[in-house]
């Protein structure tokens, strides 16, 4: 597939964009319920989530992109100090321990991160 046939509206970024790890976050659609996300990357993997806490129900995040412990091994939930593990979105500490964050299924095609086919970026937003 070249650049010229990808479907830009499920384009999150560039694989490349993302540190070996790290995360990062985005954002697909429009209007006032996006879909808000996070991906993950873990060498070559990347892993998708909605950037929902499943405890109190607000973005992980409280800076722009900053969603993983300082040593990067975990994604961080900056309000609760919950600790997620970034492969499976499992919640391994903190106050929704046994709990997970929602998946964004993603595939990699051409070096970017996208959307998987048949995603419904407006029910993943909606489900919150």
């Amino acid at each position: 597939m070249t650049r010229a046939t990808l479907d830009v509206e499920r384009v999150i970024c560039r694989l490349a964009d993302i540190q070996a790890p790290g995360a990062r976050g985005f954002t697909i659609g429009t209007g006032d319920w996006p879909l808000r996300g996070l991906v993950v990357r873990v060498g070559n993997e990347v892993r998708g989530y909605v950037n929902h806490c499943p405890h109190a129900g607000h973005p992980l995040n409280l800076q722009p992109h900053r969603f993983l412990t300082p040593d990067n091994a975990l994604i961080l939930c900056s309000s609760h100090g919950a600790l997620f593990d970034k492969l499976t979105g499992y919640c391994v500490a903190g106050p929704c321990a046994g709990r997970s964050l929602r998946p964004v299924p993603l595939t990699l095609e051409s070096g970017f991160v996208m959307l998987a086919d048949r995603v419904d970026a407006s029910a993943l937003a909606a489900a919150d």
